[in-house]
């Protein structure tokens, strides 16, 4: 599995003209799920996001998860990040999972799944509030 995570104080994700996921201060999470991850995998990665410090507390920079923070987490499923583009132009998607196959994972590891549009969804506001 590979995430790019974005701590946010608002994130919002459309499919043509409808809203299927908006959440106010959290963290917007990219997740490209692999042909190979297994369910291990994919709750090895929803306790990272979900335990990673990246919130301010106590005066220090980077002390809270978001689950101490009263942060929400907004996934996005993105097969693109497993596009291949070395030694062609075009990039190639193989080593990304199938649809149900990543849906299964994502469901799997605790992650709530509204619409889940490969290809299609991305997030169309975004307001960053740090790494």
């Amino acid at each position: 599995m590979r995430a790019v995570i974005q701590r946010v104080t608002s994130a919002r994700v459309r499919v043509a003209d409808s809203v299927v996921g908006e959440i106010g201060a959290g963290l917007l999470v990219l997740l490209g799920v692999a042909r190979n991850d297994t369910e291990a995998d994919a709750t090895y990665i929803a306790g990272k996001i979900r335990d990673m410090r990246v919130f301010e507390g106590d005066g220090k920079p980077m002390d809270r998860s978001v689950v101490d923070a009263g942060g929400s987490v907004l996934v996005v499923s993105q097969f693109t990040l497993y596009g291949d583009t070395r030694g062609q132009r075009r990039p190639s998607f193989v080593a990304a999972a199938p649809p149900d196959a990543a849906r299964d994972l994502y469901v799997g590891a605790g992650f709530r799944v509204g619409v889940m549009c490969e290809g299609f969804a991305r997030p169309n506001r975004l307001a960053s509030s740090g790494p």
